[in-house]
């Protein structure tokens, strides 16, 4: 659903730079009352709360947030135009953070509206016809803060009542906890309950759990207790924010009073600091275990105040029961990062099999093998079992006696309207760059291609590059596996029942089937298929139920495309027309001119049309044939973006033209290594010229030097610099690139950066959450992600999440949410396949 594209045009609005470097010396504040920090937040033993260092609203995080006893307990604290803001709703500019040590006070002035919002990408935003500009303002009170908000001139009289200061409180802290209101008080309910009326515009709200002057939340429980008191104005509102989304929090608002300007917000925070609280250590190894070949260490976190040292020990598990110790040392100080202290326990010399725990002061670590067959089994399998069939599109997914999703979206796809800016990502130009025109359906694209994990869309981008690593895969590692049945005659997925055909080959096949269909049927790739309406495109239920699989006929309906893209019952109602035999459900198709994109799918082809010839020589020859037309066709600027596609059609054709190309653009696939290094290392065997091998290994050696200073800077054995969003899949993406520079230039590049990668996803991160991002895989891993079934609060075995994300500046976190994609949503594109194709080059190197 929240793609890296939508990310980066989020992250271009931050406006806050971390501090990773290990010599970062940050001054702890150890009195017993707020003061401001060096990273410019309020901090105090078991407090931190910071303003505007964040700026994703739509992910829980911005404005004022709280972190108590190392516990995000809120975020979001900002003026808000509606009760319970959700996507589409406007949302402000926001200025620069100042800090004014002498008075303590912290302050970010914002605006309404936020025209950068309405830009690409972003999808259309409602504004309200309302323009005004504010200052927030935090400052310490002893063990407590002031909120304080300053309009700059009061509110016009049809919008008293609208317009307050919320805060959002999370959720899965307080289910079951009790709160108090005044002399009123229960309990935060497990699901959203009614009553709920509709306001003047029409939208759903539930009636608040509570209003009053001062809010004590989970009274009984002392690490998260925390009250606050409007000072002056109208009453606090306790509401439970999941009125219009799953993915809600509670929300604490109070409105601004009529002619309000100076001090319109006041509010007095209490969170309850623990004396003299410590964050606990954290042990973090593999969850799944280590080859005993393999460099084996575990990462301990500290609170930076902890003097304590403990010996960290080795035990194995004894066969008969109980622990064996096997390895007690003193463990290595490595230094700060972001706000913890790291120590290293190496047991890289004990080889013997069997499972092992490692224990640190009172922290044990889930057992995790140590074995020559760890990666043997129930490692990447369950990427190839279950997450890649349940991703699959236009099919029935049937697994045992359950069904994940029926036979879906069979009336794809009519032509997207033009000169239209979507939501996602998605927009079209002033042509459909087609024969076809806005509303017409297109033939040929309801067949093969994956769902993006989290939602239901299609981008072309991930269809080749989910077709790229699995060919990759195919061919480095020979995987000949087979326990799913899949027919693409009647649609109809079985998992967990072999039909003698190799998986990865059926995988890559469905994925080429959506890609080359498009492309024969318009005569150019489709940039991407995606829900017509946002009812549709936050969808949690079974993928069958989304359309009704039945091409929509426009003159039997009587409308024109033009007239239904304006009709409210489509674009804001239901996500059918109830009803209506003849519904315009169908999911739009949309194209564009992006060279980059076209060469990038091409290669992805052309590596498929490799693998394929000899199981489908059809297919396999239309992939041929897709990219070798995008390649005399496309016209890109940068040569670079070429490279990929020259090295996939040289190894598929062995034709001189592409190594010519790569020979003529030495320089810059040299300039460009850390991009291209990995790609073309393949092509040395085949290209002769030592004036362009000479140029590459030169660049290959000073791109690992700058991988080695990169890697410095963190505790984890390679370049990490998280964000808000988590970096679990780009940390992947880098492991897959050294397993192909360490290949190609092993007297370079040695095992251990890819290595490293693949243990960080299986739980060597930061963070109280160890758990592995690879859902069902390892001891402990996430088993509540954003995925298709997300609103069950479960997971796809061998999906991959996000991973651990940073609450800037300094704060990482993965929560036991379904809801922050940020954090744990599983995607398409090698999400999950990059780890599987880790896994298996681990095994590989590992066992040579």
């Amino acid at each position: 659903m929240r793609n890296k594209f939508y990310f980066l045009l989020f992250f271009s609005l931050l406006i806050s730079q971390l501090q990773l470097s290990t010599g970062f010396a940050q001054v702890r504040n150890d009195q017993q009352t707020l003061k401001i920090n060096e990273l410019e937040y309020l901090e105090m033993p078991g407090l931190n709360v910071m303003l505007a260092h964040d700026y994703y609203p739509g992910g829980h995080q911005s404005g004022i947030s709280i972190i108590q006893n190392g516990v995000r307990v809120g975020s979001n604290g900002d003026m808000r135009l509606e009760p319970t803001p959700g996507p589409g709703h406007a949302q402000p500019k926001v200025g620069k953070r100042m800090v004014d040590r002498e008075r303590q006070i912290i302050s970010v002035r914002m605006q309404y509206p936020d025209p950068e919002k309405d830009r690409k990408g972003f999808g259309p935003i409602i504004y309200p016809d309302l323009n005004f500009s504010y200052e927030v303002k935090i400052q310490p009170a002893g063990k407590s803060f002031r909120v304080i908000v300053d309009l700059d001139k009061p509110l016009p009289d049809e919008w008293i009542g609208k317009v307050g200061f919320i805060f959002e409180l999370f959720p899965g802290n307080l289910f079951g906890k009790s709160y108090y209101m005044d002399q009123s008080f229960g309990i935060f309910p497990r699901q959203a309950n009614g009553p709920g009326t509709r306001n003047k515009e029409g939208i759903y709200e539930i009636a608040p759990l509570a209003t009053g002057k001062k809010l004590t939340i989970a009274p009984e429980t002392e690490r998260l207790r925390i009250t606050i008191e409007n000072l002056k104005g109208n009453n606090l509102q306790l509401i439970d924010g999941r009125a219009l989304v799953q993915s809600g929090w509670y929300i604490v608002r109070s409105t601004v009073p009529k002619d309000a300007t100076k001090n319109a917000i006041e509010w007095l925070i209490t969170p309850n600091a623990l004396p003299g609280w410590k964050y606990d250590p954290v042990v973090q190894v593999s969850q799944v275990g280590y080859h005993p070949a393999q460099q084996k260490v575990a990462m301990i976190e500290l609170d930076r105040a902890d003097e304590r040292r403990f010996p960290a020990t080795l035990f194995r598990v004894s066969e008969n029961g109980g622990l064996e110790k096997v390895l007690q040392s003193t463990p290595k100080e490595w230094g700060n990062f972001l706000r913890y202290h790291y120590l290293q326990f190496d047991f890289s010399s004990i080889q013997k099999s069997g499972m092992y725990q490692v224990q640190y002061g009172d922290y044990r670590t889930q057992p995790f093998q140590i074995n020559t067959q760890v990666f043997k089994r129930h490692v990447w399998q369950p990427v190839l079992e279950y997450f890649l069939p349940v991703q699959m599109c236009h099919m029935r997914i049937n697994d045992r006696s359950r069904v994940w999703h029926g036979l879906c979206h069979m009336d794809d796809a009519r032509m997207s309207l033009i000169n239209h800016n979507h939501f996602d990502g998605y927009i079209q130009g002033p042509s459909t760059l087609t024969k076809y025109q806005p509303g017409e359906s297109v033939p040929g694209l309801n067949i093969g291609g994956w769902h993006d994990a989290g939602d239901y869309d299609m981008r072309v981008e991930s269809q080749a590059t989910e077709v790229s690593i699995l060919a990759m895969a195919y061919e480095q590692f020979g995987v000949n596996y087979d326990n799913t049945t899949i027919n693409q005659e009647t649609r109809i997925v079985e998992m967990q029942q072999p039909d003698g055909k190799n998986d990865v080959l059926q995988q890559i096949e469905h994925g080429a089937l959506s890609v080359v269909g498009g492309y024969k049927s318009m005569g150019r790739l489709y940039r991407g298929i995606i829900e017509p309406t946002r009812r549709q495109y936050s969808h949690l239920g079974d993928a069958a139920t989304m359309t009704d699989n039945k091409p929509y006929n426009s003159k039997e309906m009587g409308l024109s495309f033009m007239e239904l893209q304006t009709n409210n019952r489509l674009i804001n109602g239901s996500s059918r027309i109830s009803g209506e035999p003849n519904a315009p459900d169908d999911r739009w198709v949309f194209t564009e001119n992006n060279p980059g994109r076209e060469l990038q799918v091409a290669a992805g082809m052309a590596a498929a049309a490799r693998v394929l010839k000899g199981y489908n020589d059809e297919l396999a020859s239309d992939c041929l044939k897709l990219a070798t037309e995008l390649w005399d066709r496309t016209k890109e600027t940068n040569p670079v973006q070429r490279v990929e596609l020259a090295v996939e059609l040289l190894v598929t054709t062995g034709d001189n033209k592409y190594s010519d190309f790569l020979t003529k653009n030495t320089a810059d696939i040299a300039k460009n290594i850390a991009r291209t290094g990995w790609i073309v290392g393949r092509s040395l065997r085949m290209i002769k010229d030592s004036q362009y091998h000479n140029a590459i290994i030169a660049a290959v050696k000073a791109h690992r030097a700058l991988v080695e200073e990169q890697e410095k800077k963190t505790p984890y054995g390679m370049p990490y610099e998280p964000d808000i969003w988590g970096a679990g899949w780009g940390i992947q993406d880098f492991g897959v690139q050294q397993y192909f520079l360490h290949t190609s230039f092993p007297e370079i590049f040695p095992e251990t950066f890819m290595l490293h990668a693949m243990n960080f996803v299986l739980g060597v991160h930061p963070g109280t959450n160890t758990s592995s991002f690879a859902s069902g895989v390892g001891s402990k891993s996430l088993t509540v992600a954003y995925g298709i079934n997300r609103d069950d609060w479960s997971y796809i075995p061998g999906g991959v999440g996000s991973g651990t994300a940073l609450i800037r500046p300094d704060f990482p976190e993965l929560l036991e949410w379904p809801y922050l994609w940020q954090q744990t949503e599983y995607v398409l594109g090698g999400g999950s396949s990059n780890l599987m194709f880790l896994v298996l080059a681990a095994d590989k190197l590992l066992n040579k």
